[in-house]
């Protein structure tokens, strides 16, 4: 008996060390590699550089229920499916050098949503939880409130200061976080007329889906929502036995088509591929009737992935030389996490993460202020006993006291709930893509959290994100870099050409030249 506790026992030291042989590197043993990181970035830090220029254009990305856990999950994801162990990996968001707190509760609770924060963060005002577009004066589901109450995006007065703007997203276009950016409504769920009260219909109160295309004159429009613009006598293009939402007979689409020029309208990736942005000026993409598919769940001959829309939206709004406003949103990392399904959260975050990296490559730091955010947390937790490079979605190298497995990813509450005795896990189980994590309070959907959220921020002017803020303010800076309402005269010098040559470098070719010209002496 002696004899097979020593075995398993000299087993176990094996495991142990094989997992960190795999996971760690032999220079990470040496102090000399951690002070040398560590100088690196240093030298870095002490050699950033204040842009206090005018921002030409502004790209706000926005990550619907990215809490800090989400962010460091989701990092050492895309480090494990690059074949690492993860931990050392960086996120595109976490190279930014700024970075800041957000606190994200609305006027009239402390745990937020996602329309009363992006009222917030978009307009500069705070506001209810529920409401869009409007002051705290009103309160959710009274329409009259809503009138003299209305609050401005800082993409509407994008466009009216002559820039080119769009909004990209996962969720539906009329959903809450995109739905502030154009509309002014005391309910985030009047998607289309025939979801407005008698209330709302008797005090001439429009749904999302309507002011989406008569509010604001928006450039590009990306993502789900096809089902609010059409009426309820139009079937599907995709899914024939479904039809519209709307009650009034309106096509929307149409509508928004009629009154522009060099305009197209898409519902699937063929005919969004075959855009060409140089003779296209007005681009509406509808791909699902309501949310687009997670990014697991994709089919990718049929809708574009949230790194694509975005790429087409910056080659079409870039054509503007006043520069533009892009809204860019991860928005089913926030369904994921309600769901329970953390696996399918921290993919959405690494594809929105991906979708960061290309538009740095689509756009220069010397004139485009890019931020990166979120509106609220969620009561997910990343933890527990697990060695470098355990997986994201394994489960911990202890067990539980009640001698049962548990995975490092767990929520605080929603439908991962089991009533009587916890089951035992495993990570074939726990690494599927439906997998529910477990948790100890029972409820239909996981909760937001309270938490302050992260900004992450770089170009023009992204140095004012330096501490802890309200959320509102993250729309005065964006308003204030670009010199829109109310900072128009914020007398900042002009944006640097994209493509002008960085200071820095022109005074290293400076010297270069003089060196030439003293040698040939």
């Amino acid at each position: 008996m002696a004899n097979t506790r020593e075995l398993l026992f000299a087993g176990l030291l094996i495991l142990i060390t094989v997992q960190l042989t795999l996971s760690i590197s032999e220079e990470e043993l040496h102090a000399s590699y951690w002070n040398n990181k560590a100088r690196q970035t240093l030298h870095t830090a002490l050699n950033v550089q204040r842009s206090l220029k005018q921002a030409k254009n502004v790209i706000l990305f926005l990550g619907d229920g990215m809490g800090l856990p989400t962010v460091t999950a989701a990092r050492i994801l895309k480090g494990q499916l690059a074949g690492k162990s993860g931990e050392e990996t960086s996120l595109v968001m976490d190279t930014f050098p700024h970075v800041a707190l957000s606190k994200t509760y609305n006027v009239d609770q402390q745990m937020p949503d996602s329309a009363g924060t992006a009222t917030a963060y978009l307009c500069g005002v705070k506001a209810n939880y529920g409401t869009l577009g409007v002051t705290a004066a009103t309160p959710r589901s009274n329409c009259g409130a809503t009138f003299g109450n209305e609050v401005e995006s800082v993409l509407s007065r994008a466009k009216k200061a002559g820039k080119s703007v769009g909004i990209v997203t996962t969720t539906r276009v009329q959903h809450a976080s995109p739905g502030a950016n154009y509309a002014h409504t005391a309910n985030r769920d009047w998607y289309s007329d025939s979801d407005l009260p008698p209330e709302a219909l008797q005090n001439g109160c429009r749904d999302i889906a309507f002011q989406l295309v008569n509010n604001t004159e928006i450039n590009v429009i990306l993502g789900g929502g096809r089902e609010y613009m059409f009426s309820k006598t139009t079937s599907d293009p995709e899914y024939p036995t479904r039809t519209g939402a709307r009650n009034d007979g309106l096509n929307l689409v149409e509508e928004w088509l009629r009154t522009k020029k060099n305009a197209r309208y898409v519902w699937n990736k063929a005919d969004f591929d075959a855009v060409n942005p140089s003779n296209t000026d007005f681009l509406m993409g509808l791909f699902e009737p309501k949310d687009c598919r997670y990014e697991l769940e994709r089919d990718p001959s049929m809708d574009p992935s949230l790194t694509e829309m975005m790429e087409k939206a910056i080659h079409i709004l870039s054509k503007n030389p006043k520069g533009f406003y892009l809204f860019v949103e991860g928005g089913r990392i926030d369904h994921a996490h309600h769901g329970g399904i953390a696996k399918k959260a921290l993919y959405e975050t690494v594809e929105f993460d991906r979708a960061i990296g290309r538009a740095a490559e689509l756009t220069s730091e010397l004139d485009t202020l890019t931020v990166v955010t979120a509106d609220h947390s969620h009561v997910f937790a990343f933890g527990g006993n697990s060695a470098r490079g355990n997986p994201v979605l394994g489960v911990s190298r202890s067990k539980a006291n009640d001698k049962k497995n548990f995975t490092t990813a767990v929520y605080g509450n929603g439908p991962g709930y089991r009533n009587g005795t916890r089951p035992d896990m495993n990570e074939d189980i726990s690494s599927g893509n439906d997998y529910l994590q477990q948790a100890p309070v029972p409820l239909d959907s996981e909760t937001h959290g309270i938490e302050d959220v992260a900004i992450f921020a770089k170009g023009p002017m992204s140095h004012l994100f330096h501490g802890v803020h309200e959320q509102n303010y993250i729309a005065h800076v964006t308003a204030y870099a670009a010199c829109l309402e109310p900072y128009e005269n914020c007398d900042l010098p002009p944006p640097s050409r994209a493509g002008a040559i960085h200071p820095s470098l022109l005074l290293l070719l400076m010297g270069f030249l003089l060196l030439s010209l003293s040698l040939l002496d």
